[in-house]
């Protein structure tokens, strides 16, 4: 049964509306906007019928304070004055609609239905919008395309296993998220998930953060240090950037692989480890084995199984889901309640091949959830160097010049002298090119001294 509440300064309309709507719906009712909003703070109120004039209260500001509230609770006003502009100012405050007393109790049930049958189709929206989120998701990496199902496919048979796991693609493209969804669904997810970003740690260092030190190891060691591997002991641990380790080390990371065991420097007794090894890159592993600048070998004992993470640009249908996923998180993080973007944005945004990947709609979502005033994010919100890019990317360029930084007038002239080219100098064909007429053609020709 749902539950209405009556505020209305009136005790003869709360008695008659309660006595009218008591036997289909549970029915609150005050002459006290302050209790009234108490009702709704700790009952599951659905609808409020308000009067638009309570006493000394305004209406209106009891709208605002429900909507604070909680913003679903449908609003029904009513109104003994039938003033239209009190009215309208009402719903763009977020009421339903208004009915003007006198009230026919047929119009107040059918209206009441109605508004309580769009908060249903509104919950029943919200609730498939998130199960069809769940739906591609997996471990926080969103995707519908073919080439993102694959994946999850294969981190639903890898989670659980042993075996050493290569995950390659381009930069931005989100191989740290897939490397924790195979940690975090699978059996090793109650131990530690270690990351070490192999390009971004001096060559001279990555050794010592790997196994550790003992203490008086050299200057300033005046403790032992607990090494990466030692540290995700029994866990996961996720070696970023691999392709840019040394040979050296790549020698003494194959030694632990094989052996299950490191000494750490300037120790003398092994420690014996189990952990997994998940290994990532954006360079071309194969081709850095046949130049000899990565080790065969080990090669071979990381890519076990690959999962080649395709780039944004070839998973374009994953481009919606992802477009509010990222509004949702900017929301959050920015207390924003931007709803989406405008069809002009979208177009932009489903034309553009992102060569950053995820990471870089991710920031070109957030500037635009950041600097847009509206509902919606409009072009004019997005990073400037964005549409730099895309207008670039896009070819809006003839013959290396760029057409947005030129007028009309200069804009055609380089047409006509392309085209003309293209035909060398045929003028017929020239004119059907660019949809003119021939005199039209020999006037521009003319004009612009070609």
């Amino acid at each position: 049964m749902k539950n209405i509440l009556i505020i209305d300064d009136e005790i003869g309309i709360c008695s008659s509306l309660t006595f009218a709507l008591e036997d289909k719906y549970k029915v609150y009712s005050t002459l006290n906007p302050d209790e009234g909003l108490e009702i709704i703070k700790n009952k599951n109120i659905n609808l409020v019928l308000l009067d638009l004039k309570i006493g000394d209260v305004d209406g209106l500001e009891v709208l605002g304070r429900i909507k604070e509230i909680n913003k679903e609770v449908i609003v029904i006003v009513m109104t003994a004055y039938g003033s239209i502009l009190s009215s309208v100012e009402a719903m763009k405050k977020g009421a339903y609609t208004y009915l003007t007393k006198p009230m026919n109790l047929e119009e107040l049930y059918i209206v009441i239905g109605k508004a309580l049958e769009y908060q249903g189709m509104t919950e029943e929206i919200q609730y498939l919008n998130k199960e069809l989120q769940n739906k591609y998701q997996y471990g926080g990496i969103i995707g519908k395309s073919e080439g993102m199902k694959k994946i999850f496919n294969l981190i639903e048979k890898l989670k659980d296993v042993e075996t050493s796991v290569m995950i390659t693609g381009e930069s931005g493209t989100g191989k740290e998220l897939v490397a924790r969804a195979i940690h975090f669904s699978g059996k090793r997810k109650n131990n530690k998930f270690v990351e070490v970003n192999c390009a971004a740690i001096p060559e001279g260092l990555l050794e010592e953060e790997f196994f550790g030190h003992k203490k008086g190891t050299f200057t300033n060691a005046i403790s032992d240090k607990i090494g990466k591997f030692q540290y995700a002991n029994k866990g996961t641990i996720f070696l970023d950037e691999i392709g840019d380790m040394s040979l050296n080390l790549q020698s003494k990371l194959l030694r632990v692989i094989q052996e299950k065991s490191f000494i750490p420097l300037g120790a003398n007794e092994p420690i014996d480890i189990d952990v997994r090894i998940i290994a990532a890159t954006n360079k071309d592993l194969r081709k850095m084995v046949e130049e000899g600048t990565f080790r065969k070998d080990l090669y071979f004992r990381l890519n076990v199984i690959e999962l080649k993470i395709p780039p944004l640009k070839d998973r374009k249908e994953d481009l919606p889901l992802l477009f509010n996923h990222f509004i949702n998180i900017s929301n959050k993080e920015m207390s924003k309640n931007v709803k989406g973007i405008s069809k002009e944005v979208e177009k932009l945004l489903l034309e553009y091949d992102y060569p950053g990947n995820v990471r870089e709609l991710s920031n070109i979502i957030e500037c635009g959830v950041l600097l847009t005033q509206k509902e919606v994010i409009e072009k004019d919100s997005l990073p400037s160097n964005f549409i730099e890019r895309f207008n670039k990317d896009k070819g809006y360029t003839i013959e290396g010049k760029d057409l947005t930084a030129m007028t009309l007038k200069e804009v055609e002239k380089l047409l006509i002298e392309v085209v003309l080219k293209k035909n060398n100098g045929h003028r017929k064909k020239t004119a059907d090119m660019l949809g003119i007429s021939e005199r039209g053609l020999r006037n521009k020709i003319n004009e612009y001294n070609l």
